[in-house]
């Protein structure tokens, strides 16, 4: 009985997995919004109706898809926010693992740059609390740093959110250089560089007079 039920079990996380799989596919060439449940199950080769086994709507796969797609960031952004060493050597780790990232999962990096200002009330919700995360683990790492002392704590949270939006800016730019050559790939890592460049310019000038502290 127990073998049965581990099978029934097993063969629902695979229909679950080939409906996400399917959906992110489909989104690479349309909006959430726009996307239809019979779309979705007709690509896994499944009737509609087992749709509803897995997900209550096609809005509630697209949360679980933001799950995903943002919730595997979470490693990556401790690392980026506890890498030691000079500024330059820190922008030029995030940029590359920022770089890596979208190399690893193209669709999910599309998908969040889409429906972020997309038409999907829930899914906008679900970005934004998952940014929201990040920007709590950012300003925290931020905070144990002695730039930041003396600091008000919505300007580390202020702070922390420009840099989660230049990651998320970042991964979007480089997504789009995709088949513009080696050079249109380098120059997104270069403006990059920069621009993280430029906040950290500001964030050690932040208390000289008329900015924080």
């Amino acid at each position: 009985m127990s073998h049965t039920l581990g099978a029934r079990q097993a063969q629902k996380q695979k229909t679950r997995r080939a409906l996400l799989d399917a959906a992110l596919e489909l989104l690479e060439e349309q909006s959430l919004s726009s996307l239809g449940l019979r779309e979705v199950t007709r690509a896994v080769g499944v009737a509609p109706t087992a749709f509803y086994r897995h997900f209550r709507s096609v809005e509630d796969l697209g949360v679980a898809l933001v799950d995903e797609a943002l919730g595997s960031l979470h490693p990556m952004i401790r690392t980026i926010v506890s890498t030691t060493g000079d500024g330059e050597e820190r922008i030029a780790r995030a940029v590359g693992l920022i770089a890596g990232h979208v190399d690893a999962h193209p669709a999910h990096v599309r998908f969040i740059a889409r429906e972020r200002h997309g038409g999907v009330r829930v899914v906008r919700g679900a970005i934004r609390e998952q940014l929201a995360l990040f920007a709590g683990e950012v300003r925290d790492a931020l905070a144990s740093d002695p730039v930041s002392v003396g600091w008000e704590p919505e300007d580390l949270l202020m702070l922390a959110r420009l840099y989660v939006d230049q990651m998320l800016v970042t991964a979007s730019a480089l997504l789009e250089a995709v088949g513009g050559g080696a050079g249109e790939r380098e120059r997104v890592v270069r403006d990059a560089v920069r621009r993280m460049r430029l906040i950290g310019i500001g964030r050690a000038h932040w208390g000289d007079g008329g900015g924080g502290g």
